[in-house]
């Protein structure tokens, strides 16, 4: 049977106190609802349809070019009105599950379950015990079978002991939740459509309704502020970096490291404190990523060192360079083997062949440097002339002194050396000194200005 998997994300989200809509709220580098769609596609469902309202066609726009479904939700009416809105075109002969946007940690293996433990014909609710079940609607049994989903608020004292609680997860025919969902009355005290109220409407056909349990509470966190956010940033955390800790990756403390995106390592990778994961990014065998370091979309080598303090982004690595600390790889920086980037040095657009050294305050753009280069402190490739930028090439063996400034296009020959404080505006010959200084002039009886009073 196809299943279609409704999102439920129209919500306002009032207590996150921000202009951004609830479903938009960062975790873990993405949004809310796009960890959501992504549990949801890993189903391989045959339509996934979000239910939106408030923030309207921002959060259509944010997710533009995904093959979802979108049903409007303009005014909340509740659950029931909500999930109401996505059946018209959701077809007869599917199987419905019911997901919220703000429960973005549920796993691809925990709704599988569900969908396997649900027969034909029966309505499924995904549900999960709670040590302290405070605020949560009570799972009320009968056997193995759910009797109906009970309010704190209407919970009798010896139901006020049951911690099963309901996650707001649902599954069942689309035929069934199109009858039970015409059904629904509004006749409370916040006059809303609960989606809730169909377990009692199948339970009154003679239908069976199946509870099925979440092993982990944390899959089933609802967010709602800020403070749940957080915590469901550390839940997500403590999990991602669980995952590497079992594939071999060490860390020197698992609750100091970020994992913004994804993070695959090879053998005897090393990680210490804070450091922050964006976006794609692989670290090759024996690879070591010091304290206080943000790698973005950027893939190293192996036995790479990055020391204390860079920040690395779009960049690729070869093996053995050691990086830092100090250091800046902007997006285009390509570094073969055995490449040094010292501190405060930064790198963009640029290759760095095997073996070559840019150790101290220096900056390489739009540049291309071969073998066994030096570089020396103070260096700049000036490679914008405010409209265009230009290319700079250092052949192989070449030695750069210190304060020199490589005025673009420029070549640097092979085994050639530039002298230090160099103005290099034309090209260096291969194996030749080329120093290009200002004379050097004393004034006398030159006199240091006085403050005037």
């Amino acid at each position: 049977m196809a299943l279609s998997v409704l999102i439920l994300a129209a919500g306002q989200g009032t207590r996150m106190r921000s202009r951004l809509p609830k479903v938009l709220q960062p975790l873990a580098g993405q949004p809310l609802l796009a960890h959501v769609i992504a549990t949801a596609t890993s189903l391989d469902a045959a339509d996934i349809c979000v239910v939106y309202g408030h923030g309207g066609d921002t959060v259509r726009e944010r997710f533009d070019g995904l093959p979802l479904r979108w049903a409007l939700q303009a005014e909340q009416h509740g659950t029931g009105h909500a999930v109401q809105q996505a059946m018209p075109e959701t077809p007869d002969e599917n199987q419905v599950l019911v997901l919220a946007g703000d429960v973005p940690l549920l796993t691809k293996q925990t709704l599988q379950s569900l969908i396997d433990g649900s027969a034909p014909g029966e309505l499924s609710v995904l549900t999960v015990d709670m040590d302290d079940p405070t605020g949560y609607g009570r799972i009320i049994r009968n056997g193995d079978s759910v009797t109906s989903i009970v309010e704190q608020k209407d919970a009798t004292e010896e139901q006020l002991e049951v911690r099963e609680i309901n996650t707001g997860v649902m599954l069942a025919s689309a035929e069934n939740m199109k009858r039970w969902l015409a059904e629904l009355r509004n006749d409370n005290a916040q006059g809303e459509y609960y989606l809730t109220d169909i377990v009692a409407l199948a339970v009154g056909e003679g239908i069976r309704v199946t509870g099925i349990k979440a092993q982990d509470p944390d899959e089933v966190m609802g967010i709602n502020d800020k403070k749940q956010l957080a915590e469901a940033e550390r839940a997500m955390q403590k999990k991602r970096v669980e995952e590497l800790m079992e594939q071999g990756v060490g860390f020197a403390d698992p609750a100091r490291v970020d994992i913004r995106g994804t993070l695959t390592c090879g053998s005897d990778v090393f990680i210490d404190v804070n450091a922050v994961i964006e976006g794609d990014v692989h670290l090759g065998d024996n690879t070591v990523v010091e304290s206080n370091n943000l790698i973005r979309d950027s893939k190293l080598g192996a036995n790479n060192v990055v020391h204390s303090n860079c920040h690395i982004e779009g960049a690729v690595t070869g093996d053995a360079c050691e990086i830092g600390p100090f250091a800046r790889l902007r997006p285009g920086a390509s570094l073969a083997n055995k490449v040094k980037i010292g501190n405060f040095v930064e790198v963009k657009k640029s290759t760095i062949a095997d073996g070559s050294k840019v150790n101290h305050l220096t900056y390489i753009g739009d540049t291309e440097i071969g073998t066994n280069v030096n570089v020396g402190a103070g260096t700049i490739t000036c490679n914008y002339d405010g409209a265009n930028k230009s290319k700079t090439i250092i052949g192989d063996d070449a030695f750069i002194g210190s304060g020199v400034q490589l005025i673009a296009p420029v070549t640097v020959g092979k085994g050639a050396n530039v002298g230090a404080g160099t103005t290099l505006t034309k090209s260096a010959p291969d194996d030749q000194l080329t120093v290009g200084r200002a004379r050097q002039v004393t004034i006398k009886g030159w006199k240091r200005p006085e403050k005037k009073t």
